[in-house]
């Protein structure tokens, strides 16, 4: 009798530890895939985003701003970024005309606003064709506005080592030097997202 029990419970571990053996990485290995998966893909998320530190190297001033934007904003966000790559220039170039665009005009192509229009301010940079920056119809291309304004920057001697308000008023010339620095974080999170989009 002792053997017979002896085999019989030997043959139930057996049995045991063979089901353990078979289920055992079956479930292992279906519990852990979804984790497994979750780092390789954000590593390759985090890998086609331009590096923070390269977006904004002097840190962002003061209380920052943000909005919503609607798809037509979102175009002319990935617009300047098109223009930024076309004229050779790198992410900060982008930021810098995003925040830009974001202060003049909300990253909304302007037309004459009439009463409330500043001169004859036009387009997502507010340029003015009395000043020089182009025709209505070119200052409110959004690709031939932001090349004029790139154009602008790249005259600026220093301009990747200014704060981004000190760079973006050189070119600018606003009554409210200031106002730029508020938009460096939401342009910079709009040119991590969409520069390789």
């Amino acid at each position: 009798m002792n053997t017979i029990m002896r085999k019989s419970v030997l043959g139930i571990a057996g049995l045991a530890v063979a089901g353990g053996l078979a289920a055992g990485p079956l479930n292992h290995a279906e519990a852990g895939a979804p984790e497994a998966a979750a780092p390789i893909s954000a590593v390759a998320v985090q890998a086609d985003k331009p590096d923070m530190g390269k977006l904004v190297p002097h840190g962002v001033q003061g209380v920052q701003s943000r909005i919503d934007l609607s798809d037509e904003q979102v175009g002319n966000v990935k617009a300047i970024i098109a223009a930024t790559k076309k004229a050779g220039m790198d992410e900060r170039a982008a930021v810098v005309s995003i925040a830009t665009a974001l202060q003049e005009s909300k990253l909304e192509n302007l037309g004459h606003l009439g009463d409330r229009n500043d001169h004859d301010s036009q387009g997502l940079f507010q340029q003015r064709p009395s000043s020089g920056w182009g025709t209505v119809e070119q200052i409110t291309d959004p690709e031939y506005s932001t090349t004029a304004f790139l154009k602008g920057l790249k005259q600026v001697d220093g301009w990747q080592d200014m704060p981004l308000t000190k760079a973006a008023q050189t070119v600018q010339v606003s009554a409210y030097p200031d106002h730029y620095a508020q938009w460096e974080q939401l342009a910079a999170d709009l040119v991590a997202e969409h520069w390789n989009s």
